[in-house]
């Protein structure tokens, strides 16, 4: 059954192997010296190549490097690493109370699975549901799958932008050791789901954002650019 991870050190320091998933890629890192180190023993250099790999492949999921974050004003950044599958204008979406527009990234097995903050902005509310396990691209994921959704503030103290973390037939794990108040920083890694997911974003409509990237792209979590504040036609 999926749950949702809390860790007890709430953000961990960056590693090249994400130390928010440590407890699944350590079993797996011990499993894999184990079973090469025996395979080798007994002289089955074709298993212990192969365990080998696996072990690597396994570890590679939870890669989790440095990413150069943009400074330019008016931009939010991908709140992860993925193809951009969905964008949507909503005619209602309740956290805003009004139109929303909303922005769907799926994350393959070969993806970066850190999540990472799009803005600036303390985390005004979070809520977690549980639910299905449908594949990620499902078109039905989003209402219905386990997902751990957060809210954050701008200046004023409104809701500015939500970020959604869902998991996906082969994911389970949910890791979001948020708190209520917290400031987060553009790019600043705030959790990850283990294995092919998906993680959504949503901002109001009336405050003038629009998708920097074009449908079916890769874009890289706190690296690349994805929303773009669109100025007044009377300032064009």
């Amino acid at each position: 059954m999926s749950t949702l991870e809390i860790p007890a050190s709430r953000h961990p320091p960056q590693f090249f192997i994400s130390l928010y998933g440590w407890t699944y890629w350590a079993p797996i890192l011990v499993a894999g010296i184990i079973a090469v180190t025996t395979t080798l023993v007994v002289g089955l250099w074709p298993v212990a190549l192969l365990v080998g790999v696996l072990t690597l492949a396994c570890l590679a999921f939870y890669r989790d490097f440095e990413r150069p974050i943009p400074t330019e004003a008016g931009v939010m950044v991908a709140p992860a690493d993925g193809k951009v599958t969905e964008i949507t204008e909503l005619p209602h979406y309740a956290p805003f109370d009004g139109p929303a527009l909303k922005v769907s990234i799926f994350l393959s097995v070969l993806d970066v699975h850190v999540n990472r903050s799009p803005c600036d902005g303390a985390v005004l509310w979070t809520r977690y549901e549980e639910g299905l396990f449908l594949d990620a691209r499902h078109p039905d994921c989003s209402d219905k799958n386990q997902s751990h959704t957060m809210c954050m503030a701008d200046a004023a103290g409104k809701p500015a932008v939500v970020v959604k973390q869902i998991v996906g037939a082969i994911a389970r794990r949910i890791i979001a050791p948020v708190t209520i108040g917290e400031q987060l920083r553009r790019g600043q890694r705030f959790g990850m789901i283990a294995f092919g997911s998906r993680t959504e974003l949503y901002v109001p409509r009336s405050a003038g954002w629009s998708v920097a990237v074009p449908l079916n792209s890769h874009v890289k979590g706190g690296k690349d650019v994805l929303l773009r504040l669109t100025p007044p036609a009377s300032a064009r």
